[in-house]
C-alpha cells in the first residue's frame, strides 16, 4: 500500500489531497449475506444533540465482523481483501472449514489464497494466525486482542496498529499498547500475530471540506471566533487571548489534556503504566 497524490487539477486538490492506494484491495462489492443495514444516531439522542460536529455523511452498511474467530484447529482460506467504510483497516472475507463464510481485520500483507490457523494450542508463528497470549513468544507483535478469553476482539484493531507482548507473569500476559500504556491481560485471551492491514492510512490528506462531511464530520468553530454569549473562550476586539488561566469547553469543564479517566476506575488495577500525557 502506498499514498496516491494527485495532481492539483482542481482547488481541493491543490491542497496536496491524498488517499491510500486501493492496489490491495482484491474485490468491490462487500458479501450480501455478511452486511446489515446501519442506523445512524448522527450525535443526536431524542432530538438533542449529545455530540457535536456530528451529523450527515455517506451511506453506507455495516460489515459483520467475526471478531471471536472460535473455529479452532482447522485452515481458515482468505478469499478475499476488501474496503470497509465503517474503519480505517482493510477487512478480508475468509472461509471456515465448514464453508461458513466471514469477514476479519486483515492483518498487514494478508494475500488472498492464504490459510490461516485458530488455535487454542501452539500454531506456526505466522501474520494473522491466533493463538493464547501465554503460546506466543515474549517481543512479538500482537493485535485483535481479547480482554476476557472468549469474548472477543477489544484492543488494537485500528490501521495499522500493534501490541508487544512483553511478558507472561502468573496470570497475565503483559502488554505494550500502541499508545505507550503497558497493559495486564489475561494469559488465555486470544491475540493475532503481527499488524493490523492499512499503517499508511493516518498519512493521507482530506483536501477539501466535502471529504470530511462525506465521513459524517459537521464544521466546527473555534471558541475565540465566538460571542461570550456562546462561549467563554469568545468575545474581544480582534485577535485575543482566551483570558483564562486554561481552556474549557462551552460549560466551562477543563479542556485540552485533561484526563477524564476516573481515578478509582476498577480496571486501574491492570495498568502497569499510564500512557504519555
Amino acid at each position: 500500500m502506498a499514498i496516491k497524490i494527485y495532481k492539483p487539477t482542481t482547488p481541493g486538490r491543490r491542497s496536496k489531497a491524498s488517499v491510500v492506494s486501493s492496489a490491495d484491495i482484491t474485490k468491490k462489492k462487500p458479501e450480501k449475506s455478511l452486511t446489515r443495514k446501519l442506523h445512524k444516531t448522527v450525535g443526536h439522542s431524542k432530538g438533542k444533540i449529545t455530540v457535536r460536529h456530528r451529523g450527515g455523511g455517506a451511506k453506507r452498511k455495516y460489515r459483520m465482523i467475526d471478531w471471536k474467530m472460535e473455529y479452532f484447529d482447522a485452515p481458515v482460506k482468505v478469499l478475499a481483501i476488501e474496503y470497509d467504510p465503517n474503519r480505517n483497516a482493510r477487512i478480508a472475507l475468509v472461509e471456515y472449514a465448514k464453508g461458513k463464510k466471514a469477514y476479519i481485520i486483515a492483518s498487514l500483507d494478508l494475500q488472498v489464497g492464504e490459510e490461516l490457523i485458530f488455535s487454542k494450542n501452539k500454531v506456526e508463528l505466522k501474520a494473522g494466525n491466533r493463538m493464547p497470549l501465554e503460546k506466543i513468544p515474549a517481543g512479538t507483535g500482537v493485535f485483535n486482542i481479547e480482554l476476557e478469553p472468549e469474548h472477543g476482539a477489544k484492543l488494537a484493531m485500528a490501521a495499522g496498529t500493534l501490541a508487544i507482548l512483553q511478558a507472561i507473569e502468573g496470570k497475565y500476559a503483559q502488554l505494550k499498547m500502541p499508545s505507550g500504556e503497558i497493559r495486564l491481560v489475561k494469559k488465555e485471551a486470544m491475540a493475532s500475530i503481527g499488524q493490523v492491514s492499512n499503517p499508511d492510512y493516518r498519512l493521507q490528506r482530506l483536501g477539501k471540506a466535502g471529504r470530511s462531511r462525506h465521513m459524517g464530520r459537521r464544521p466546527s468553530v473555534r471558541g475565540k471566533a465566538m460571542n461570550p454569549v456562546d462561549h467563554r473562550h469568545g468575545g474581544g476586539e480582534g485577535l485575543q487571548s482566551i483570558g483564562l488561566k486554561r481552556p474549557v469547553t462551552p460549560w466551562g469543564k477543563p479542556a485540552l489534556g485533561v484526563r477524564t479517566r476516573k481515578k478509582k476506575k476498577a480496571s486501574n488495577k491492570f495498568i502497569v503504566k499510564r500512557r504519555k500525557k
